[in-house]
């Protein structure tokens, strides 16, 4: 037991940021990094070592929140999440609620993998080796869908 206590210290931070990314409410993340970590618990045997393990919980995190989705159709992301300062100028203007907001509603309407690459990179500060693990692409791959989908939003911004 005292292994997977070491893996939950080491990872717990990191899933529950990208479960934030995910839903955009604290407590609705917290819920889902639980639920990931009970989930990985129970199905640490099934672990193959094919990705790391962080990949692993982050995996479990998607599909339990996908779960939620599924069972409560009213789900919905809490805009008013706290976003932490990014080098990026970009990302620098959630700090304007209005302005986070309509980037919100903009988001809504990109089409996979663009929302979720740009989620994860803004709001769950994933690297894009990180992301680029998710989905099973190259690092390239997730640079350039993250700069697409930028340039999406501040397309449908003007």
């Amino acid at each position: 037991m005292t292994d997977f206590q070491e893996v939950y210290d080491l990872y717990f931070r990191e899933v529950f940021r990208y479960a934030l990314s995910l839903c955009r409410n604290e407590s609705l993340a917290e819920e889902i990094t639980q639920e990931t970590f009970y989930k990985a618990l129970a199905k640490l045997d099934s672990f193959d070592g094919k990705c790391k393990i962080s990949v692993w919980l982050c995996q479990i995190a998607k599909n339990t929140y996908l779960s939620l989705c599924r069972k409560d159709k009213h789900l919905s992301p809490n805009t008013d999440t706290d976003l932490s300062q990014s080098s990026d100028n970009f990302e620098e203007i959630f700090f304007d609620k209005e302005t986070a907001f309509a980037i919100h509603k903009v988001l809504h309407t990109l089409d996979e993998p663009y929302k979720e690459v740009f989620s994860l990179r803004t709001f769950g500060e994933l690297s894009y080796k990180q992301i680029a693990e998710l989905f099973g692409k190259t690092e390239a791959w997730a640079r350039v869908t993250y700069h697409r989908a930028r340039l999406r939003i501040k397309e449908e911004l003007k």
